[in-house]
């Protein structure tokens, strides 16, 4: 991984990604005790930052390979994002996600024109063992969710857009609060800030039961989470961070920040009602961070990725209902 390759996958989203904003409000900024700048990946396409890596990895395939079709296993944003790269491109798309993803992120992946298998998470259930399976008989191409450069670079993007859009705002020097799952967004990001923007941090916030990236960056070794699932944040939660975007974010990000499930729906409900704009439970997380851990934050400002919004009515009117 390199920042050439960021700038690279740049390149090759340009018409395709939505430049999201990076939007602010004051009743926020009061709460949180400082400025808050909310970069709204929720409103990327399929909902969720997952698009970019997803066009990146499918895009940089050669013609050949990519025409026999690409794989992914995912929760559901990944799944909807390698789906709607898949379609742009006209070719097939396997995706394999647990049977208690959220229906509506099911719904949207079968939507988009992809097959989609479904496997027993909560029951132990290997969707690596059914996506080799799947894999071997149908000479498919496989697009890990984090742990694959390709992806990493699409994530990156956003990144890049943080650097500009905060210089824009005036600032220069600011935790930048990280939704995390296996870290493919965290450590995309954080080398994009290496390179544009060296004042600005990357930290990653989790949901606390799945703090295996922030429990790694306090032990200097990759930690494994001991269940598969059983939290609200489906969109966040990951075994472990990955092979290869640990190193990356041991090297260049701050620690991180753990938050609870009713945190992560009250930050929900403030995103909607000061915002406008709908957050997931993991979606929310870094924002929930911002809220609630302010006293673990440093300096006059911080900057938070909303990453991602398909959440299913039932779990955002509970959020609206705290």
């Amino acid at each position: 991984m390199n920042i050439d390759m960021i700038r690279a996958a740049a390149e090759r989203l340009k018409g395709h990604a939505r430049r999201t904003p990076l939007l602010s409000s004051p009743f926020i900024d009061e709460l949180a005790g400082r400025r808050v700048m909310v970069k709204a990946e929720c409103l990327q396409h399929t909902g969720s930052f997952k698009y970019r890596g997803g066009r990146s990895a499918v895009s940089a395939l050669d013609d050949a390979t990519r025409a026999k079709g690409v794989l992914a296993f995912s929760s559901g944003n990944h799944a909807q994002g390698v789906a709607l790269a898949a379609q742009q491109y006209s070719v097939p798309a396997v995706i394999i996600m647990p049977a208690d993803a959220p229906k509506m992120k099911i719904d949207n992946t079968r939507a988009l024109g992809a097959e989609v298998v479904l496997y027993d998470r909560a029951g132990g259930e290997s969707r690596e063992a059914v996506g080799e399976k799947i894999q071997s008989e149908r000479d498919l191409t496989l697009i890990k969710p984090y742990d694959e450069p390709q992806v990493i670079a699409g994530q990156g993007t956003t990144g890049l857009e943080i650097a500009e859009q905060a210089r824009k705002a005036g600032v220069t020097e600011a935790d930048v609060l990280v939704c995390c799952g296996g870290g493919g967004l965290t450590s995309g990001i954080a080398m994009a800030l290496e390179a544009e923007a060296p004042g600005l941090r990357a930290r990653p916030v989790e949901p606390e039961g799945f703090d295996d990236v922030t429990r790694s960056l306090a032990s200097g070794h990759i930690e494994t989470n001991n269940a598969q699932s059983g939290n609200i944040c489906d969109a966040i939660l990951t075994p472990s961070p990955g092979q290869i975007t640990f190193p990356i974010m041991q090297r260049l990000c701050g620690p991180g920040l753990v938050i609870t499930e009713e945190e992560a729906l009250q930050a929900m409900a403030i995103a909607w009602q000061r915002l406008k704009v709908v957050a997931e439970p993991g979606g929310a997380a870094a924002l929930a961070a911002a809220l609630f851990r302010k006293d673990h934050i440093e300096g006059d400002a911080v900057i938070v990725t909303i990453s991602g919004g398909n959440v299913d009515s039932d779990v955002f009117l509970a959020a609206l209902s705290l």
